[in-house]
Parts: C-alpha cells; structure tokens; sequence
C-alpha cells in the first residue's frame, strides 16, 4: 500500500474545511495501516482553530491542516512486533497525528483495539471521546449512590453522564441548549435542566438531589468556564460549619479564573487529562514498551477495550448522539453545521465509501 495516495481531511488556510491528497504512509514497527470505514468530529478540541481562524479573517495557516483524532476501520498491515492484530480485523482507533480524518490510517498497536462483531466502524469512531469521558469519572472516583451533575451536553458531557449512572450515581445534566438535553432523554439519563429556558436550576438541583447538594460535578465545556464554576459551587453540597464540598472535575478547553483557598472551601478541582495513562508515550503506544497491568489496571488501552465492550453489551449507547452522517468530501458542510446549527448538530460521522 505504502506509495499510493490517500484522502485527508483537513482545515484550509481560512478556516474552511477541504479534502487534500497525501502520501499513504510505510507500516512501520509497533504499527496498524488500517483501512478507515468511519471517523468521528469532536467539535471542541478538533475546531478550536477554525473558530479562531472565522473569528480573525486576517489570520490564516501557511497550509492545510490534516486533523482528527478517532477512526474505525479494518487492518490491512501490521508492523514488525505485532502480534496482537491480523489484516481482516476491525479495529477502533485513536489519537492525535494518527487516526485521522481519512481512508488510509497508520496507528501505533497500543492505540488500536479490535471490534467486537456487533459493535459497528460508527461505534467504533466513538472511542477516543467516551475513553476521555471515562477518564474524567474515574478522576472524580464516584461512589455507589452519589448525586453527580455534568454541566455541558456535548458528546464528553453525554458520554460522562452515561457512565457515571454506570457507576452507580444519580446525573442531571445541564446545557443552554435544550436539544442537548432531550438527547440525553433519550439515552436515560436521569433529569436535565436547559439552562436557557425558564427553569430555576438551582431549585431543580436542590429537588433532585434531595436538599444534600451534589457529590460531584464533571465540567465539559470549551472556553470561559468562570460562571460555570461559580454557579456549579453553588449546587455542591455543603457541611454543617458553611463550606461547600465535593468534587468538581475539569476536561477539555475550558478556562476558568477562581480564588482559590478558603474561596472554594474544602472542594476538590481535578483536572482531567485525556484517555488515561500512555496516550503521548511513544514507547508505549507502539509497545517497545508495556505498563505492568497489575499495578495499572486502567491506562488508555485497557479504557478501549473496556468502552468497546460496555458498547457490545448494550450498556453505552453512542448511536443515538449521531445526528449526521456525512461523505468525507462533505467535511466542510460537516464543519459548518456544527459552528452555524449547534442546536441541530452533536455527533458527526464521516463516511469513506466502503459498507460493512
């Protein structure tokens, strides 16, 4: 394969999305060619740049940029030193330079995983974001029973507020957008509260964790978090002498300013890095060298396989967040549909021409 052309889909100079031709790169050792059936837009990390580019039209890249971070597909080569995939298997991958938005994929071993047979390449394109979901809870180590609220309901706060009622927590989930929350109607997820409408959340905080507060609290959104925060301070709950309490975990691009100290009482801000231990280790992804499992039992691998298989169970439904599914030379109006029509648009397939 290697020599041959492969399609990549990619931010322009001025923000617009393309698809450009590029080289299908060499297998090397520890690495998957993977033939891409389906990748999936994560319309916060991956569009950051084009926002910006939008918002300063003066600004543009030198090129453009391939970019993307989750795909799915079939195993066309293996590198020397993997014994773990054959061609013919269906994988998921993940990470950034690495499952692109495009038909042809070199992937370290430790960054793929195989499919179980009724887990679909569309489900499969969901690892990435549902293992920094996952990442996220058990940063926030909730217990058996715990009042747990997620505010923003894009596909981290959908997928996080999924899990945490796998853990055993009662969620609410929060968003301006009231179709973010019907979609989580959909799912189960055990009460929302739009924001934007005429619904008191503080009230429907304190009604739906029984006037205790909220244990913990999972902040998913992008940019200026500081109101977020503050009002998430206020529905936590609260011991006896005054201060409030609990823990609050922060994922993504979200910036907030605080005071710290006696500010913020005794709560816990936990800051939550991507999909677990060994993700921008490079040794590791492509298993020149390994983590021994019984001291750490959850680094990025084991959290795919895991999400994989609550998906193959029926436990972690991805299916009802897709909301489009597109050709990958439709990226740009991919791209437009998630900035223009954010009420209308959460999770975006892209499609490479092959069928299962």
């Amino acid at each position: 394969m290697a020599g041959g052309t492969r399609k990549l889909g990619a931010i322009g100079k001025r923000g617009d999305g393309c698809v450009i031709s590029g080289e299908i790169p060499e297998t090397s050792r520890g690495m998957l060619l993977v033939r891409v059936e389906a990748s999936l837009i994560s319309a916060g990390t991956e569009l950051s740049t084009v926002k910006y580019l939008r918002a300063n039209p003066t600004e543009q890249l030198s090129e453009p940029k391939p970019f993307g971070y989750q795909n799915a597909g079939v195993v066309l080569e293996v590198g020397e030193g993997v014994t773990e995939f054959k061609p013919g298997d269906r994988v998921a991958c993940m990470g950034n330079k690495y499952a692109l938005h495009t038909n042809y994929a070199l992937v370290p071993k430790n960054l793929c995983a195989v499919l179980p047979d009724n887990v679909s390449f569309e489900e499969g394109s969901f690892a990435h974001l549902a293992m920094t979901s996952l990442h996220a809870l058990r940063r926030g180590e909730p217990e058996l029973g715990e009042y747990l609220l997620v505010v923003g309901m894009g596909l981290v706060g959908q997928l996080a507020a999924r899990f945490g009622q796998l853990a055993g927590a009662y969620v609410m989930g929060w968003d301006t957008i009231p179709a973010r929350c019907d979609m989580a109607k959909t799912w189960g997820i055990d009460a929302t509260v739009a924001v934007s409408d005429n619904t008191d959340p503080f009230e429907a905080a304190d009604k739906f964790t029984r006037g205790l507060g909220f244990d913990m609290s999972v902040l998913a959104i992008g940019g200026d978090g500081t109101e977020a925060l503050n009002t998430i301070k206020k529905v936590m709950k609260v011991s006896t002498d005054g201060h409030a309490m609990g823990r609050i975990c922060l994922v993504g691009m979200v910036a907030t300013t605080c005071n710290w100290g006696a500010a913020l009482g005794n709560l816990d801000l936990r800051c939550c890095a991507r999909t677990g231990p060994g993700y921008h280790d490079g040794e590791w992804e492509t298993g020149e060298r390994e983590y021994p499992r019984t001291f750490m039992r959850w680094h990025t691998r084991s959290n795919m396989e895991f999400v994989l298989r609550l998906m193959s169970e029926g436990k972690l439904d991805v299916k009802s967040l897709i909301t489009h599914r597109l050709a990958i030379e439709d990226i740009n109006e991919a791209i437009n549909a998630h900035l223009e029509h954010p009420d209308s648009t959460l999770g975006t397939v892209l499609l490479y021409g092959h069928n299962e």
